[in-house]
């Protein structure tokens, strides 16, 4: 097995290329071995790849307990090299794959390692065809070759090609791992990363709308010209959205919802309301141009867990039923610690169920969920913001509220004017895309 004398980061060409005999490298994918993830490591297919074009055997590691025992030795001695990633960093690694790291046994990176200032990728492998079957064997033996799972829970590793053609960002988001980024650069042409026996194309870009006007022209009329329809994965700066940007998103293949994001609430703090003013004229130009199905992702519990963030949180979802899009709610890890933790729960079991959200009110959801844990359907409340609700005559409910409906009940009792606010407010019934073709 290779020592490494320097293992952070895949700086290690020089092994591979002048190699007298052909390696065998296992590549772990720690995410994927500590409960998975719906996406597959990009990181690692391209070094699968390129290490693949030397010659050399590559396999993903299925289990730890193909490669270490009690003592932290290599069961397997066929390998010669160990590469791992790991994207989060809540992710967790057994002792004995600590203890390999620290004896340079394994070359590691990932944001999960180093969130900012992290080691990259040599170009030649940054820039090398991702190995899009990396996961191929992992994904039969966890499916058992049944191809409806394999479409429920694989699709992104067996139906995309996946790749940046752009990097960097201009926000400095106190949360983001490019916070420390100022610009945005080309990074990738489209082919450099394209599989044409993949139906369909997703991009990892940081924030392609703050790219040079003709960057984003260039980099969308690229993706037009493969054919296949495509997705950005990371939400959309809506702020930087122009007519023209609009008009090019709208015109073309786009697969499933356009996502961009909704970040900032707060009217008090001159810079946060720039902010949600640029959000609002974002929404406005590009309702002007699409009717197209729309989320935008809300983070909650980042700026504070309390009643305030709740409110800022209803705010966004008030104005994005408005334009007819649909949040989705991303809880900051700091939600956990909230004594509204349950609230920040509930709110987003609500926006995030698409068929829930848009035909019923937040107060019309948590009475669904009682009526189900009370087993019995058309419970109402006594009057229309009474907490108290109407049973059937005869009927004998359970002596405790189910926990969505207890903690609307406790929330509104604490803070009625919020809930008086936004409780009642219904998709269908402000949403202006309902009463005008465009806005």
């Amino acid at each position: 097995m290779i020592r490494f004398e320097n293992n952070r980061g895949f700086d290690h060409c020089d092994i591979i290329e002048n190699a007298q005999a052909r390696l065998s490298i296992g590549i772990i994918d720690a995410d994927l071995l500590d409960g998975g993830t719906r996406h597959p490591n990009l990181a690692l297919l391209k070094i699968s790849g390129y290490c693949k074009s030397h010659g050399h055997k590559v396999r993903l590691v299925k289990s730890y307990d193909e490669i270490i025992n009690t003592n932290a030795r290599v069961i397997d001695p066929s390998y010669d090299m160990l590469v791992l990633s790991r994207v989060f960093k809540f992710t967790k690694l057994p002792p004995e794959i600590d203890h390999m790291i620290r004896a340079h046994l394994i070359c590691y990176g990932g944001t999960g390692f180093f969130e900012i200032n992290g080691p990259n990728l040599p170009p030649q492998v940054e820039h090398f065809m991702p190995d899009y079957n990396l996961y191929d064997d992992y994904i039969e033996w966890k499916t058992g070759g049944d191809q409806k799972k394999k479409k429920s829970n694989w699709d992104d590793y067996l139906s995309y090609s996946i790749g940046f053609t752009t990097r960097g960002c201009i926000r400095h988001c106190e949360f983001c791992v490019n916070r420390l980024s100022n610009r945005v650069v080309k990074w990738s042409p489209v082919i450099e990363f394209l599989d044409v026996n993949r139906k369909r194309i997703y991009l990892w870009d940081d924030n392609i709308m703050a790219s040079p006007p003709k960057v984003f022209k260039d980099v969308i009329e690229e993706l037009q010209e493969t054919g296949k329809s495509f997705q950005f994965r990371q939400g959309l700066d809506i702020r930087l959205m122009t007519d023209e940007k609009a008009k090019l998103l709208n015109s073309i293949k786009y697969h499933g919802d356009y996502i961009f994001a909704f970040d900032h609430y707060r009217l008090d703090i001159a810079k946060e309301k720039k902010e949600v003013e640029q959000t609002i004229k974002g929404l406005e130009i590009w309702r002007k141009h699409s009717t197209k199905s729309t989320k935008l992702y809300v983070l909650v519990a980042y700026d504070g867990q309390d009643e305030n963030d709740i409110e800022g949180t209803f705010y966004r979802i008030k104005i994005l039923m408005e334009y007819g899009c649909l949040p989705y709610i991303m809880r900051f890890e700091e939600y956990n610690n909230s004594r509204f933790k349950s609230m920040y729960i509930q709110i987003a079991r609500w926006c995030n169920q698409p068929s829930f959200f848009k035909k019923m009110s937040f107060r019309q959801y948590c009475v669904r969920n009682e009526e189900y844990h009370q087993g019995i359907h058309h419970l109402r409340p006594k009057g229309k913001y009474s907490t108290e609700l109407v049973f059937p005559k005869g009927f004998k409910p359970k002596k405790k509220y189910c926990k969505c409906y207890q903690t609307m009940l406790d929330f509104e009792e604490e803070f009625p004017q919020i809930a008086e606010k936004y409780f009642d407010l219904r998709y269908e019934d402000i949403n202006k895309l309902n009463k005008v073709d465009t806005l």
